[in-house]
């Protein structure tokens, strides 16, 4: 149900994009494409409502500007995007054939954090080519990509711990 809500706000997000540009058009397309690869993969429902508020609410503060009313909100919505997307990709890999069914928790941790980080590099060069060839508003600097990269990986750390210590419970 959760899901479903958050797929029809996915849907109206990007519609209403277009009122603003194309940079927020482009933007709700991601978001699209971060709702529907966990449902396809079908992935646990929660873990699909968190990935999928967190991106949705990004995507929103970023057009909205809310990262320039609360700083630090940026750093939150990376740390947590990064983890939840990093940990949706670990669960999806098996069922695509890309990984064993089990990995041992260090390498679930390992795994988890590594292809955040990557995750992270991917946005942050996808922020600066924005930026450079499409629109200068939006926002990159030094510091910016860095605490954006730390949080990222922290977030994603800690998304591959929850994963081991989810394992070990069940």
């Amino acid at each position: 149900m959760a899901t479903d809500a958050l797929a029809v706000g996915g849907v109206a997000s990007i519609v209403a994009a277009f009122w603003w540009d194309a940079v927020a058009v482009a933007l709700f397309a991601l978001v699209l494409l971060g709702l529907t690869v966990p449902r396809v993969a079908r992935l646990p429902g929660p873990l699909q409502v968190a990935t999928g508020a967190t991106i949705l609410l990004g995507a929103w503060a970023a057009v909205l500007d809310w990262y320039v009313a609360l700083p630090h909100l940026d750093l939150v919505v990376h740390a947590l995007a990064n983890g939840l997307l990093a940990a949706a990709a670990v669960l999806a890999m098996p069922r695509v054939g890309m990984l064993p069914p089990r990995l041992p928790a260090s390498g679930l941790v390992v795994l988890t954090t590594g292809l955040g980080a990557l995750l992270g590099v991917l946005w942050e060069a996808g922020e600066w080519l924005g930026h450079t060839w499409i629109n200068d508003a939006i926002q990159v600097g030094y510091d910016d990509t860095v605490g954006d990269l730390v949080a990222g990986v922290l977030g994603s750390a800690a998304a591959g711990v929850a994963l081991a210590v989810g394992r070990s419970r069940d």
